[in-house]
């Protein structure tokens, strides 16, 4: 019989790097917490149609990387690709843009992609999003979440900002019939890919990774040329604010967002310490987003970052993640033993809840016992055998401090002991 294993591309997260990722979504919570942000937690699997009509038709997701289905019914759904579109449509669905509503989610998205470090088929983000406020305030408020967020992750040294404004969708689309009659002028010094989404999606074209197409790009028409007065003040607001703050940004004018749905301020954070993934986060305003989903017009801006690259770029930055480590480590010889030792371990637990104490399972001998005692890091050992059943005691080992020293201590004054090795 054939080994199972994992799907390409979506892979195990082991215990040993889960501590990280553990550490990551604390961070995020509570920074979020802290700014007035809740938590919503929504499906993975989506109508198809809720994604074609937010992301666009003829973008790269829609038309080659959703994982997409028939149910049943017959009815087609898609295991969710990005998590704005799910979030706007659960906003509009529950009632909650009456007022200004600020929302976080976290989950795995999917997009069949071929698989790379930091790009993954099952891949997870965190979203942010916020409804109702149309200033440019709310668009510094998220940037200065994020800087907030890689100060706490200890990684602010290593991410760099990248703004742009993109216009209203008026003025982008007589800013696209001049980009794209300049590149069919030149259209045979474009790559391949660069010229399919001339058809398709031309501002795609600027962020092109392409050395000869960025050369190209150097004597095309420049996007802030043809912003709106509304966008060009509301882009000069955020720089003012975030100057304000003393969040560094640079203005790049070849950023631009790979979904239809955006609109004025879009933004990147980047780093240079992960090779070609060099994004970590990334968003916008969508102001348009949730009427064209079914909903009374409201304007809103959002962001996601990519945990993967987030959790790769703390590894590679060395970052100290706090881990759960076993304080301490419960060892039983015999029934009875084991009985008291349960019994005394759950006690223990329950008065000192901050402490993690590991029981040993499976029985084995005294000294097999004792070496997975050490081994697993715990400070203390607490001991029972025949002799300390019959005394109602316990013999506290340490394993670290003091390494080899114990003595027997009764059951009744062993809550008192423990605190005062490990404080109040």
């Amino acid at each position: 019989m054939s080994k199972l294993t994992a799907i390409r591309g979506m892979n195990d997260i082991l215990p040993e790097e889960t501590p990280c990722w553990q550490h990551l979504e604390r961070t995020v919570s509570h920074v979020l917490a802290s700014y007035g942000y809740g938590e919503i937690r929504l499906p993975l699997v989506e109508k198809t149609a809720l994604f074609k009509r937010s992301i666009g038709e003829v973008t790269d997701i829609v038309e080659k990387e959703m994982y997409t289905f028939n149910d049943r019914n017959e009815d087609s759904m898609t295991l969710r690709p990005e998590g704005t579109a799910g979030c706007v449509r659960a906003a509009i669905q529950q009632g909650l843009l009456s007022t200004t509503c600020r929302l976080w989610y976290t989950g795995p998205m999917f997009r069949y992609e071929r698989p790379q470090k930091g790009r993954q088929r099952q891949f997870h983000q965190i979203g942010v999003e916020s409804f109702g406020v149309p200033t440019p305030d709310m668009d510094a408020e998220l940037i200065i979440i994020c800087a907030r967020l890689w100060r706490e992750l200890g990684i602010a040294d290593s991410v760099r900002l990248e703004i742009n404004s993109i216009g209203s969708t008026e003025s982008r689309a007589i800013y696209r019939a001049a980009l794209v009659a300049y590149l069919e002028k030149n259209v045979s010094a474009l790559d391949e890919d660069s010229k399919r989404r001339l058809k398709t999606n031309p501002l795609r074209i600027l962020d092109s990774k392409n050395a000869d197409t960025q050369t190209l790009l150097e004597g095309a028409p420049s996007l802030s040329d043809y912003l709106d007065q509304e966008s060009e003040a509301d882009f000069h607001r955020l720089q003012q604010l975030l100057n304000e703050v003393g969040v560094k940004f640079v203005v790049n004018e070849r950023l631009v967002r790979g979904l239809d749905y955006y609109n004025k301020t879009v933004f990147e954070w980047v780093t240079d310490q992960l090779g070609a993934q060099g994004t970590v986060c990334a968003g916008g305003r969508y102001d348009g987003l949730v009427e064209q989903l079914g909903g009374k017009a409201v304007s809103a801006v959002g962001f996601a970052m990519g945990i993967e690259r987030l959790v790769l770029l703390m590894k590679e930055l060395d970052v100290v993640i706090p881990r759960a480590a076993v304080d301490i480590y419960v060892v039983a010889a015999g029934e009875k033993a084991e009985c008291v030792a349960l019994a005394a371990t759950e006690r223990l637990r329950s008065a000192l809840s901050d402490l993690c104490i590991v029981l040993h399972a499976g029985a084995g001998s005294f000294k097999s016992q004792m070496k997975r005692a050490d081994k697993s890091g715990a400070r203390v050992a607490l001991i029972w055998g025949e002799n300390e059943v019959a005394a109602q005691s316990a013999i506290v080992k340490q394993l670290r401090d003091g390494k080899g020293e114990q003595s027997a201590i009764p059951i009744a004054e062993l809550e008192k002991t423990v605190r005062s090795i490990f404080g109040p």
